[in-house]
C-alpha cells in the first residue's frame, strides 16, 4: 500500500462568471463591498481581456499536471489533489475540511507563486495550518520556488526564444523587464520580507543564463490603498528607460505570476503595450509557464526537497 499525502495546492481564485465579480472583489477588500464606481472598473479590465480571466481554468491544469507528476515521480507515495482559494470557492478552509474528510493527516502544501512573501505565500500557509490544526493534519509547506533551474530555464528559454524574433543589431536597444506584483511598502519593510530580493535574485539569474544584455526590475498591478508601494511600476520604468537609455524593443516578463490571468492580459499586454505605442517602441511578452513541463517540474523538485524519493 502506498502512503497517501494530501496535495494541497494554492493560488488566488479568480470570478467563475460575471455574478462573481462583486462577492470576489468584496472578500479582497475584506468584507468590504466596492463601490459602483470601483466595480465598474474592475469589470471593465475583465471586459477588455474578453470578459472574465482564464485564471479558473488554468489553476485547475496546473494543480493536475503537478498531482500527475508527483504520482510517475514516486514509487511509495500516492498524492491526493485538493485546490483551495484565496478570494472565491473552494476557500483554503474549506479544502481542508475535505481533506479531513476523506482522512488525511498529512499534506504538502504549494502556491501558484513562485516567490515567498509574509503577504502572500505565508498568508497562505497560516490559513491552511489553521484550519489544519484543528483537525490535526500535518502539513509541510514549500515557500518558494523561484530558484529551481527548471524555472529560470523556463524563462531563459523564453526570453532567448523573443530575442531570436528581433534583429540582432538590434539587441543592444533591448531591454527585458522582469516584475511581480507590487506590494506595500511599509509591510515589506516592517516584516524585512524577502520579497523583493528574490524578484532581483530571478532577475539575475534569468540574464546569467540568458542571451539578454539589459535587465530591469519592476513591479506592477499595485493596489489602490493611498500609501506608497514597491517601485518603480512597470509603466513608468517603461517611459524612464526609454527617454534615458533609449531602448526600443522591451521585453515583459511578469515572472511572479505563473499564468495568463488579468494582472498580465491586462496590466502588461494592454497597459504596458500603450506606454510601447505612445513612445514608438515594441511591445514583447513571451507566454507564461501555466503547465509547460519545466515549470511543473520545478514545483514537483522543491517538493522532493520535502519527501525525498525511495
Amino acid at each position: 500500500m502506498k502512503k497517501q499525502i494530501g496535495l494541497l495546492v494554492m493560488a488566488y481564485g479568480t470570478p467563475y462568471q460575471k455574478s462573481d465579480i462583486e462577492p470576489y472583489y468584496t472578500d479582497i477588500r475584506h468584507g468590504r463591498k466596492p463601490s459602483e464606481e470601483e466595480l465598474n472598473d474592475l469589470i471593465s479590465r475583465y471586459e477588455a481581456i474578453g470578459g472574465l480571466s482564464p485564471l479558473a481554468g488554468t489553476t485547475e491544469r496546473q494543480a493536475e499536471a503537478i498531482a500527475k507528476t508527483l504520482n510517475e515521480t514516486y514509487e511509495d507515495v500516492e498524492f491526493k489533489l485538493y485546490i483551495g482559494l484565496k478570494h472565491i470557492h473552494p476557500f483554503i478552509e474549506d479544502t481542508v475540511t475535505k481533506m479531513h474528510e476523506d482522512g488525511i493527516t498529512e499534506a504538502v502544501t504549494v502556491v501558484l507563486a513562485p516567490h515567498f512573501s509574509n503577504f502572500s505565500v505565508a498568508s497562505y500557509n497560516r490559513r491552511a495550518k489553521e484550519k489544519a490544526d484543528t483537525y490535526g493534519i500535518q502539513l509541510h509547506h514549500v515557500e518558494h520556488y523561484y530558484q529551481q533551474q527548471s524555472f529560470i530555464d523556463y524563462w531563459t528559454m523564453r526570453v532567448n526564444e523573443t530575442l531570436e524574433n528581433i534583429p540582432q543589431e538590434e539587441h543592444a536597444k533591448t531591454v527585458l523587464v522582469v516584475s511581480a506584483h507590487s506590494l506595500p511598502e511599509k509591510m515589506i519593510k516592517e516584516s524585512n520580507d524577502p520579497y523583493p530580493f528574490e524578484l532581483e535574485d530571478t532577475a539575475r539569474l534569468i540574464q546569467e543564463q540568458s542571451a539578454i544584455e539589459h535587465v530591469a526590475v519592476g513591479w506592477q498591478s499595485e493596489g489602490n490603498t493611498g500609501t506608497p508601494w514597491l517601485g518603480p511600476d512597470v509603466q513608468d520604468l517603461t517611459r524612464d528607460l526609454f527617454e534615458q537609455e533609449g531602448y526600443q524593443h522591451f521585453i515583459y516578463t511578469p515572472v511572479g505570476f505563473v499564468a495568463e490571468h488579468l494582472e498580465v492580459l491586462y496590466d502588461n499586454d494592454y497597459e504596458c503595450k500603450v506606454v510601447c505605442d505612445e513612445v514608438g517602441a515594441t511591445y514583447h511578452r513571451p507566454p507564461m509557464p501555466d503547465t509547460h513541463p519545466l515549470f511543473i517540474g520545478a514545483i514537483v523538485n522543491e517538493i522532493s526537497k520535502i519527501f525525498p524519493k525511495a
